[in-house]
């Protein structure tokens, strides 16, 4: 018997993407045979960049990771994950806080499409770094240097005019 090729993917809004979701993708890179980067609209969130400028900023990063590719979709992620063929959702988990969220997100998922979860946990140095938190440094002029890739700080640096 042949060895399953898993195809996962890793859902999030990405707005922007940061060092900590880099750190999952790139650990994921030897979990899976590929990895789907998959960029979704959250109604709940104000975004900062559309899904196609989050898409750019991903293309960027993974260019030279092998198995990676980057997607937008709209709609349920688990319908999405179903039409692309996606035996597993990533997610990364940064702190407790996270857990019992994502924890109610998988069983959900499992419950209503029969997709599992695995979690990776972010690198401790990442452990606080969220989105929302950068958008709101960036807002501000502060220096994300060390939290976020070079193209998104220069990309926060445009929006914000500075």
């Amino acid at each position: 018997m042949g060895k399953k090729q898993v195809r996962a993917i890793f859902p999030g809004s990405f707005d922007p993407i940061t060092n900590g979701h880099l750190d999952v993708i790139q650990r994921a890179v030897g979990l899976f045979d590929e990895v789907i980067v998959a960029v979704g609209r959250s109604p709940h969130k104000n975004q900062l960049f559309s899904p196609s400028e989050c898409v750019t900023m991903i293309e960027e990063l993974i260019k030279d990771m092998p198995g990676v590719s980057v997607e937008s979709f709209d709609g349920l992620m688990v319908e999405y994950a179903a039409t692309r063929g996606a035996t597993l959702v990533l997610r990364g988990l940064r702190s407790l806080t996270d857990v019992q969220y994502e924890f109610q997100l998988a069983m959900t998922n499992r419950a209503v499409a029969g997709i599992e979860t695995l979690f990776v946990m972010t690198s401790e140095k990442y452990g606080f770094v969220s989105s929302t938190l950068i958008r709101e440094v960036a807002s501000l002029g502060g220096d994300l240097s060390n939290l976020i890739p070079e193209n998104v700080q220069t990309r926060l640096k445009e929006r914000f005019g500075r």
